[in-house]
């Protein structure tokens, strides 16, 4: 896991986003590879449609310029190599064309009530489009130790399995592994059995088994809290599914309310 890349636009989640990825490139000795996305703006065609379209489009070019200005400047003193790129068009469809040589994408997980987040690359849609794995970050996110406790919401599931494989780079450089099975789920695979794959990858993992009748995700989130985890690292599943109906639904919730970076794939 050496190439990541980094969604780079003027929102509320881009501090956060950088932060993390900064430091995960560090944590692999990787690539930054950073791409600015210039959104283009949803216009309904009508007599002043080009003209407004246009002005739209000088404003958020000359917005996201003097964004990749201070970013550039800023990088230019960071201790990672690193590239920026330019691409138009919308977020999400941006990130999974440039994905294709990506290992690991870093993107917001949320961006809470502001304007930006109907238009903002929703993580949900990007483990299943560009079959990469995801680091979905909050806002209020200012890095990631890299080397501190690691929580997996083991859940038997195959999406479950590939977050566990993908995320062998990261967990290798963890001082903690938990593996958390909520309310014994029926999944194809065991956790003994991811215990055992981990092991063979020189990772010790703390095997967790925990029963709930409230939400699952509350049960993820309060233990990652009491291990004061520094990521979680969980499947990701689309819309509509039965794994997730299975699940709880859990991948959505999380992405909404967890406090700390998800590692998520499908």
């Amino acid at each position: 896991m050496k190439n990541i890349l980094l969604l780079v636009h003027d929102d509320t989640g881009q501090e956060a986003r950088l932060q993390v990825a900064l430091d995960v490139t560090r944590a692999l000795n990787g690539h930054l590879e950073c791409l600015d996305v210039m959104a283009l703006p949803m216009i309904i065609s009508d007599y002043y449609a080009d003209s407004f379209e246009a002005t739209v489009m000088v404003k958020e070019q000359e917005r996201e310029g003097k964004n990749v200005a201070r970013l550039t400047q800023r990088l230019a003193t960071e201790d990672v190599a690193w590239s920026m790129g330019e691409t138009y068009g919308t977020l999400v469809e941006a990130m999974i064309d440039a994905s294709q040589m990506a290992d690991l994408i870093v993107v917001s997980a949320r961006l809470g009530d502001d304007a930006d987040e109907k238009r903002h690359a929703r993580p949900e849609r990007l483990p299943l489009a560009s079959r990469r794995p995801i680091l979905a970050v909050p806002p209020q996110c200012r890095g990631m130790d890299a080397t501190g406790t690691v929580v997996v919401a083991w859940d038997g599931s195959r999406a479950g399995n590939e977050a566990l494989r993908a995320a062998v780079p990261l967990l290798t450089r963890a001082n903690e592994v938990v593996l958390l099975e909520v309310n014994q789920p029926e999944g194809a695979f065991a956790m003994k059995d991811a215990a055992t794959y981990l092991s063979r990858h020189g990772i010790a993992a703390d095997l967790v088994e925990r029963e709930t009748r409230g939400a699952v995700a509350d049960v993820i989130l309060k233990h990652a809290e009491n291990r004061n985890a520094a990521f979680i690292v969980m499947g990701a599943y689309g819309t509509p599914s039965v794994a997730e109906a299975v699940f709880g639904g859990v991948t959505r919730t999380m992405l909404s309310q967890s406090p700390i970076p998800l590692f998520v794939a499908h």
